[in-house]
């Protein structure tokens, strides 16, 4: 089991097992006992290549979200780091969490009608991704357990699934179009909180992708931070001023819609 560096107490639990790999939920749970709570799982960016991102890089934002009642779970899911990873395991990985999640909620006294999905990055391309192509799904998974959550958070992400594939997996090329939000628009969407920095390099494409998702009838909110680049809510930066702001701004987006 990997090791992840979290600083608050979280509890861990396996939603799935592939060979020897198992993929845990860290779950920060309110302090109070309540129920039918919502719950927010958190998938984080930078997971295409081998680098330094972990499910802890969202802790801040969970136990944040947790102190307002709100069962918030971090999730491990394959990546870069793992042998042969393309993107359809980590868009199946959602598919799963959301599953078991769904499957199990009055185990963790939360709503199955009020789960969220929060990504990154990449974390945010295969969040949607998840929603978008319905026919990605792992063999052990319930099938008649719905894996569509009832929210989404994205910051910044790749929607150009061209893109990815030219440049990380050019083994899946002639699958790129079929797994690119970018060329698949449609209404599929659950109510979804979209932020980004203005000097991200994916903003022009982030803001053409929502535009013409809201124009097919999605209902995104589209929120925008000037000045700020790829990564710029992350634990660190700027003095965690955008940690500080993006945890307000999920936080009144989930009051908005019911959820706290």
């Amino acid at each position: 089991m990997r090791a992840y560096p979290f600083i608050f107490p979280v509890k861990e639990a396996t939603y799935k097992v592939i060979g020897e790999r198992k993929l845990n939920f860290y779950v920060f749970e309110p302090e109070t006992r309540g129920k039918d709570r919502a719950a927010v799982l958190f998938f984080i960016g930078g997971s295409f290549g081998k680098g330094p991102r972990t499910p802890a890089d969202f802790q801040h934002h969970a136990q944040y979200l947790s102190s307002k009642g709100v069962v918030a779970i971090c999730v491990d899911y394959r990546t870069g780091h793992d042998e042969g990873f393309t993107p359809i395991q980590a868009i199946c990985d959602v598919r799963s969490a959301v599953r078991h999640l769904r499957e199990h909620a009055a185990e963790w006294r939360v709503d199955p009608g009020k789960i969220v999905v929060c990504g990154s990055s990449a974390g945010g391309y295969i969040a949607v991704s998840s929603i978008m192509f319905e026919h990605m799904n792992d063999e052990g998974d319930r099938m008649s357990v719905n894996p569509v959550p009832d929210a989404l958070v994205i910051f910044g992400a790749g929607m150009d699934g061209v893109d990815i594939m030219t440049r990380r997996y050019p083994e899946l090329l002639d699958h790129a179009r079929d797994m690119s939000p970018y060329h698949n628009i449609k209404k599929c969407l659950p109510p979804t909180l979209w932020m980004i920095g203005t000097e991200d390099d994916l903003f022009d494409q982030n803001k053409d992708f929502v535009e013409r998702m809201t124009a097919e009838g999605n209902d995104i909110a589209w929120a925008t931070y000037d000045g700020m680049e790829h990564g710029f809510f992350l634990h660190g930066r700027h003095e965690n001023r955008p940690l500080h702001e993006t945890k307000a701004k999920i936080e009144d987006y989930l009051r908005s819609i019911g959820f706290i």
